[in-house]
């Protein structure tokens, strides 16, 4: 199958060293793709380095055979791509609605629907939120907040969506029903790049792993046989 999303050779960091150390890969559209590994392996240097955050000191990032390396943020979501960080990721001091209302207004890629807060898709996938339109999403649990941030990603039809830890910190009642939404959300054709540290329940949804280790990928694994390998629960799940 073609690659849809992928990087060769990525090299990243902050300052004067690279804590990206070459990292390839090549994941297929409608896939999703989980990344873990140790803390300090530089998962999150990754993921903001293809969300455009971090600029690349060498290497390539492709979306569907273009060339997005020097491509800023707003650049890359005008092709599809959407990103939801690990923290920051909604206004605090405003409502559920107001925030709804700010993707729609500034990351739709087309105009149909725009007086519409959210689709019915979404509001499938996250039925809760209607009840909290008008509470300020920093008194949402994180939980709640982590859906809207992720409904508020989703608000322009995204062709592949980058996740940042999106389960960290839930309870276990949120963690499942994020996991759920990943996997329904990808089930509607949306590729999805996803850092996790809940390793086990991400790999359970995922087509792909990648292990990262010291910036640099170990191997890329189907998930099943990994999960499989006892040398590698021990060695990685168990630890991350």
């Amino acid at each position: 199958m073609k690659s849809f999303f992928s990087s060769n050779n990525l090299k990243a960091g902050y300052g004067s060293g690279d804590i990206l150390k070459g990292i390839s890969f090549d994941l297929e559209k409608g896939k999703v793709m989980t990344v873990i590994g140790p803390n300090g392996s530089g998962k999150s240097t990754l993921i903001k380095t293809l969300a455009g955050l971090l600029k690349p000191s060498s290497g390539e990032i492709y979306i569907n055979g273009n060339s997005i390396a020097s491509y800023t943020s707003p650049q890359r979501i005008k092709l599809g791509m959407s990103y939801v960080p690990q923290e920051y990721n909604v206004f605090r001091n405003m409502t559920v609605k107001e925030n709804l209302q700010l993707a729609n207004e500034f990351m739709r890629r087309t105009k149909k629907k725009k007086k519409q807060i959210i689709d019915d898709e979404l509001l499938q996938l996250f039925p809760e939120l209607t009840s909290k339109f008008d509470a300020l999403a920093g008194n949402l649990s994180g939980g709640q907040r982590q859906m809207v941030a992720f409904a508020c990603a989703l608000a322009y039809k995204p062709e592949i969506l980058l996740l940042d830890e999106p389960s960290a910190g839930l309870s276990p009642k949120y963690m499942g029903d994020i996991f759920l939404a990943v996997k329904k959300v990808n089930e509607l054709g949306v590729t999805i790049f996803m850092v996790e540290q809940n390793a086990i329940e991400a790999l359970q949804i995922s087509d792909k792993c990648i292990v990262m280790t010291n910036g640099s990928v170990k191997f890329i694994s189907d998930p099943r046989s990994l999960m499989q390998s006892g040398d590698l629960n021990s060695l990685y799940l168990g630890n991350v």
